[in-house]
């Protein structure tokens, strides 16, 4: 019998978490078991906070994020650099 993969996808309901997890599903194996966490939900906060998950939509397979889905979030330099704070 094979393992099978886990996917865990976090999500907030959004365009772009509906999209992923199209994706996801569309591509997905038989030996992959998809499972959609809800943002909103406070013991899925607790792991996003725990996995230090810095934007939604986020993927996780066998317990590690997803190589396109790591490092993101906001950075407060980028954001000064784009124009941020000034007139």
């Amino acid at each position: 019998m094979n393992a099978k993969r886990k996917i865990e996808i976090f999500s907030a309901g959004c365009l772009a978490c509906e999209e992923t997890i199209k994706l996801v599903n569309d591509n997905a194996c038989p030996s992959c078991e998809i499972s959609v966490l809800n943002v909103n939900d406070s013991k899925v906060q607790s792991r996003i906070r725990d996995l230090d998950i810095k934007s939604i939509p986020a993927v996780l397979i066998d317990g590690k994020l997803a190589d396109c889905c790591a490092g993101r979030g906001q950075n407060i330099e980028k954001l000064k650099s784009a124009g941020l704070g000034r007139a």
